[in-house]
């Protein structure tokens, strides 16, 4: 539950954030006709748009299991993110197109102090939510909140390159208006490609990381009892998995000491932070006594 509230709180906080930046940047790009900042104030509702499925991607994944929903509703951050990925993509092409098209086609720009003042004001806001969500994406390990920290590093970085353009822009170098907002664009569409990925391994049910299968290799070590095992299976249930895998032991051990030894790795294996449960099957197998030699 701190998980999701964490993830909540920090959704809120980007909404305020830029809708604060998009109102300060559209009104500073129609004053001045600045490309960058024009497609800066375009990244800004797209920001909305990603913290906004932040919130109801976290609201529905925060939802226990049910009936229809044995697993629970994890799956519902993974499908949020594809969405978010979606939208940047979109954006970035648009402003991918209007950055070029400033590049041949001559447009009056005006360079104005407030293009300075809005673009440090960006950089300092974005720095603070960067930090903060960058926090929350480390320690809960989400992907919603990942793609939120993702967001505002980029737009660190771009408007950084959007306040250098809008100083040289003040000596008559109209055109590294559009090309600050070509890299911008592009930059956006990279991130928007990676995040959908993320989301689509996860969706399409990609398996558990070797550092993690290593480390249940290790817990499985620690029985003597269990001489192999096979079938391991992995599957994503939100930000965690389902474990299942089948252990051969001694068949003439009894059913109740072969579970017991079944039920106990499964509560080993699910204390790791990555399993969301662990199923494990028990086959029993025969085991050849070693023959004494004669003296």
């Amino acid at each position: 539950m701190e998980r999701f509230l964490a993830v909540k709180k920090a959704s809120i906080l980007g909404i305020i954030g830029n809708i604060f930046l998009l109102i300060i940047k559209t009104i500073v790009a129609f004053l001045t006709n600045s490309q960058a900042m024009m497609s800066d104030a375009l990244n800004s509702t797209g920001d909305i748009i990603s913290s906004f499925m932040t919130y109801v991607g976290n609201k529905i994944a925060s939802k226990g299991p049910d009936e229809d929903h044995n697993l629970g509703h994890g799956k519902a951050e993974y499908i949020f993110s594809m969405l978010i990925s979606l939208t940047m993509i979109v954006l970035s092409i648009k402003m991918i197109y209007s950055s070029i098209k400033s590049l041949f086609v001559s447009y009056s720009y005006h360079f104005s102090a407030y293009l300075i003042i809005v673009c440090v004001v960006t950089i300092i806001i974005k720095v603070l939510l960067f930090c903060y969500t960058n926090s929350l994406a480390k320690k809960y390990d989400n992907l919603l909140i990942k793609a939120n920290s993702y967001d505002h590093r980029n737009d660190c970085i771009l408007t950084s390159l959007n306040l250098i353009a809008a100083i040289i822009g003040q000596f008559g170098i109209t055109y590294i208006d559009g090309v600050v907002g070509l890299i911008l664009s592009l930059w956006i569409t990279i991130t928007g490609v990676r995040i959908f990925k993320e989301s689509y391994d996860v969706l399409m049910d990609k398996g558990l990381d070797e550092e993690t299968k290593k480390q249940i290799d290790e817990i499985i070590k620690k029985y003597p009892e269990i001489t192999k095992t096979n079938h391991f299976n992995s599957t994503p249930i939100g930000y965690q998995y389902q474990i299942s895998l089948t252990i051969f032991v001694d068949g003439n051990l009894s059913t109740f000491e072969s579970h017991e030894i079944a039920n106990a790795l499964e509560k080993e294996i699910t204390k790791l932070d990555e399993v969301y449960l662990a199923v494990i099957h028990v086959n029993p197998i025969q085991i050849k006594k070693k023959k004494r030699k004669r003296k």
